[in-house]
């Protein structure tokens, strides 16, 4: 059985993977009407991990004999103005989950639920990669700088990027 302190932030956390899959759709459409198709796959794909990271919360919630509470979901920004902001914000919100994440393991750490930290262990490296994938791109954009030709390239590679679904069972 979990905790109610842990319930509680664990729906809190549901609540931001689901904000995260909203802002990378919102940023997904904004590329589309851009015509940077590229780029708007590689959101997709973001979108799609983060759906996959809030039901894996969910879902860890219900086996652990917890209630899922859905919360409303803030409204993502519509604009971004160009490639660079946009993912900038994005590695930005990456740092905010880190944040969040490793709260939740202090949290579990704090109850000596081993469980649940084993649970967030893969979302403590799971947030490594996230972040280290939008810096990235956030370097490219730097180097890139209004080319169209980089721009272009970039918005090429970004297309390749597929959604695959982590190896996990929970």
């Amino acid at each position: 059985m979990i905790s109610k302190t842990l319930e509680k932030a664990i729906n809190q956390q549901i609540n931001k993977e689901l904000y995260s899959e909203y802002l990378y759709v919102s940023m997904q459409a904004w590329f589309a009407d851009q015509n940077l198709d590229g780029f708007a796959n590689w959101m997709q794909v973001q979108g799609q991990e983060e759906h996959f990271h809030a039901m894996k919360f969910f879902n860890y919630l219900i086996e652990r004999g917890g209630s899922v509470e859905l919360l409303a979901i803030a409204k993502p920004p519509k604009t971004f103005t160009k490639p660079l902001k946009a993912f900038q914000m994005a590695l930005e919100h990456e740092q905010f989950i880190t944040k969040s994440i490793n709260e939740l393991m202090d949290l579990a750490i704090k109850e000596s639920d081993h469980a649940a930290k084993s649970f967030l262990q893969w979302y403590v490296d799971e947030q490594v990669e996230e972040e280290a994938n939008a810096d990235r791109i956030v370097h490219k954009l730097e180097l890139i700088k209004d080319n169209p030709q980089g721009l272009y390239m970039l918005d090429n590679e970004l297309a390749q990027r597929v959604y695959t679904p982590p190896a996990t069972t929970a």
